[in-house]
């Protein structure tokens, strides 16, 4: 249950919505080219990517000195699956 109130609570910021909507399909980007792309200021997005990232909702992987993130599908599928219980 802790999971998924963290998960909803994460998906309530319009922000990152947006950021999910980015990385669907498989896509990877780092912090850079995510703030190009929403114009956010990379301070402003690294918070809210910060959060995705501890509820689980992206997963993350080094490569040099950036961070890459992408959609963690399988708390996706976990999120869904509750709300299908709820109805």
């Amino acid at each position: 249950m802790r999971n998924q109130s963290a998960g909803f609570h994460a998906l309530s910021e319009p922000i990152r919505l947006q950021i999910i909507e980015l990385l669907q399909g498989g896509s990877e980007l780092c912090v850079s080219d995510i703030g190009s792309t929403l114009g956010i200021p990379q301070s402003k997005l690294s918070f809210h990517l910060k959060t995705l990232n501890q509820c689980g909702l992206v997963i993350t992987r080094r490569h040099g000195r950036r961070i890459y993130y992408k959609l963690n599908i399988s708390q996706f599928s976990q999120l869904e699956e509750y709300l299908s219980q709820v109805q």
